[in-house]
């Protein structure tokens, strides 16, 4: 057995190393029967080729196409975006159209101004 001395050290070469770094984004899709679908991404635009495809795509966005993304919004590291997720998952149809149009912001999400129990 041979051991490789790497100058990198190991905790920087692993791949949870590199998801750190990088910025998320919260995206709302809109499916052809108007649902609303809210993921985070690293990739928004790599993220709905996914979802189009249906190889690694959310199951309950199978035979729901064409999609369509309605808000995307870069949010910061994978804990915040999970955050939002969840905040927004939470939010009423309503809620979330007016998050679409600019009437209320993730920002309010975040310290927990608009946060309201409902489905959509």
């Amino acid at each position: 057995m041979r051991f490789v001395y790497s100058a990198t050290p190991w905790s920087a070469a692993t791949p949870d190393a590199v998801v750190a770094s990088t910025e998320f984004s919260l995206y709302i899709v809109c499916c052809a029967d108007g649902t609303l679908y809210t993921g985070i991404a690293t990739d928004v635009d790599r993220r709905l080729a996914e979802h189009e495809s249906g190889l690694r795509g959310a199951k309950y966005l199978r035979g729901k196409g064409p999609l369509n993304i309605v808000f995307s919004e870069v949010v910061g590291s994978r804990a915040e975006a999970s955050q939002l997720e969840y905040r927004v998952k939470k939010l009423n149809r309503l809620k979330k159209l007016d998050l679409i149009d600019g009437r209320s912001r993730l920002d309010d999400l975040r310290s927990g101004q608009v946060l309201e129990e409902g489905c959509a």
